[in-house]
């Protein structure tokens, strides 16, 4: 796993977002990482294991980030359909404002092994529990209904946000993802209720 010091660690997990948008994980070779970051090969080594371990140390990351300042975002929504409509609107955000990030999640993540894989599921769950929180809120506070399958509406909720998101990032023309944020959330919260 990566070993964190310095700014260097940083601007490697920059410039691997970068170049994975730009050519692929599978493509992509340490020495174009590094090129990217304006550091030696020898240095990514340093931090990294291998390329593996720059994406799976770049997912989790990210997603830290992302459910720490969603989870302080969430605190200003006083109801569960408030803090639903943060989430997406949130998720669709972050990732409308950073499209290389968005590349790589929404597609290299996709095409990985089981090895990374185990190594990103950590700090998903962390993100799927925010989601099954709030719906669990929305049953206690009357919103949602109570027979309402969490989990399987954790689901629903991830893969319909997930699916507008890959959309985006695979479209031809580049279109305002933050203003289907509305649209989502009515449809998801019509099944909800």
């Amino acid at each position: 796993m990566a070993k964190r010091s310095g700014d260097k660690h940083s601007d490697i997990l920059d410039a691997a977002v970068k170049t994975f948008a730009r050519t692929g994980f599978h493509r992509t070779r340490i020495a174009d990482i590094a090129r990217e970051a304006g550091v030696a090969d020898g240095t990514v080594y340093i931090y990294f294991e291998n390329k593996e371990d720059i994406l799976v140390s770049l997912f989790q990351d990210l997603m830290i980030r992302f459910v720490e300042d969603l989870n302080s975002e969430l605190t200003q929504c006083h109801n569960a359909d408030l803090k639903l409509n943060k989430i997406i609107s949130y998720h669709l955000t972050t990732l409308a404002n950073r499209p290389d990030q968005a590349k790589v999640t929404q597609i290299e993540l996709r095409q990985i092994d089981q090895t990374i894989n185990e190594g990103i599921s950590r700090p998903l769950k962390r993100y799927f529990d925010l989601i099954e929180e709030v719906i669990e809120e929305g049953k206690k506070q009357g919103l949602y209904r109570r027979d309402l399958d969490t989990r399987t509406a954790r689901k629903i909720i991830f893969g319909g946000i997930d699916e507008v998101a890959t959309c985006w990032v695979m479209s031809n023309k580049r279109y305002d993802m933050t203003a289907l944020s509305g649209t989502v959330f009515d449809l998801l919260i019509r099944g909800l209720r």
